[in-house]
């Protein structure tokens, strides 16, 4: 194992390094930026000084107090359609939640309608463009209600998206370059939330309790089998997530 002793390493890039174990003693982070990573079982003895932390939580402690329920008390008084999204637990408070995010979207679609097609496709700091947002929800629904919960062995659509760091999987489009508009992704999007709707309606609490069958075919998720609620609250989430992302985004481009 390679040690790094008395080292200016300021201004690198690590991308897709294994750093399982490694130790950091003064170390100085000023300035970095850490994206797509995970912090399991870690232990940080320092200091933090205007730090800016989203991330999935569970189990934070800092200075011996658990964080966690503290932020999320915090995030759905702010705004409290997030509890009843990542609130929902029975079928009642899942089409509760599902139809709390479709009124959410009516307005965030009318302003893409609004925009400029250039900007539909533009970046910003290295995230999604909007058009590729809405790409990667009809993966995620494709993903872990078709695929998981239906039980569609191949239900992929040519314009799908998978996250950036899922390998590449035989059946599984990743098309970077293709540049649909927005009316031609909103349609297949309209199909998947047909189809995720029609789910939600009908669904028993004693189903959500219930797991999966394993899909055998090769794609993803993989071969195995999964609770309902999980892949239900999984759409959920993304839908939530991805809109908030979307709606930051947006700021930025049309604040320029």
């Amino acid at each position: 194992m390679a040690d790094f002793n008395d080292q200016d390493l300021a201004g690198s890039t690590f991308d897709d390094v294994q750093l399982l174990n490694a130790k950091f003693r003064m170390v100085d982070f000023t300035g970095s930026e850490l994206k797509h990573v995970r912090f399991k079982d870690v232990s940080i003895l320092g200091e933090l000084v205007n730090v800016e932390i989203e991330a999935d939580l569970d189990n934070v402690r800092i200075n011996g107090v658990d964080i966690v329920p503290l932020v999320e008390a915090e995030l759905n008084r702010r705004d409290p359609d997030r509890g009843i999204i990542f609130g929902a637990r029975t079928a009642a408070e899942i089409r509760t939640a599902w139809d709390t995010l479709q009124q959410l979207w009516e307005p965030t679609i009318a302003r893409l309608r609004s925009l400029a097609p250039d900007l539909l496709h533009e970046r910003v700091d290295g995230e999604w463009s909007a058009v590729q947002t809405l790409r990667h929800l009809v993966f995620a629904t494709d993903s872990w209600i078709l695929r998981a919960v239906l039980g569609d062995p191949s239900p992929y659509h040519p314009l799908d998206l998978p996250y950036d760091e899922m390998p590449d999987i035989p059946g599984i489009p990743r098309d970077y370059e293709v540049r649909p508009s927005l009316d031609e992704i909103l349609d297949v999007r309209a199909d998947r939330i047909k189809i995720m709707t029609e789910l939600v309606s009908r669904l028993t609490d004693g189903q959500l309790d219930g797991m999966t069958e394993p899909v055998e075919e090769v794609g993803y998720p993989e071969s195995e089998a999964f609770p309902v609620r999980g892949c239900v609250r999984c759409i959920l989430i993304e839908e939530w997530e991805h809109r908030r992302y979307l709606e930051r985004d947006l700021d930025r481009l049309t604040a320029r």
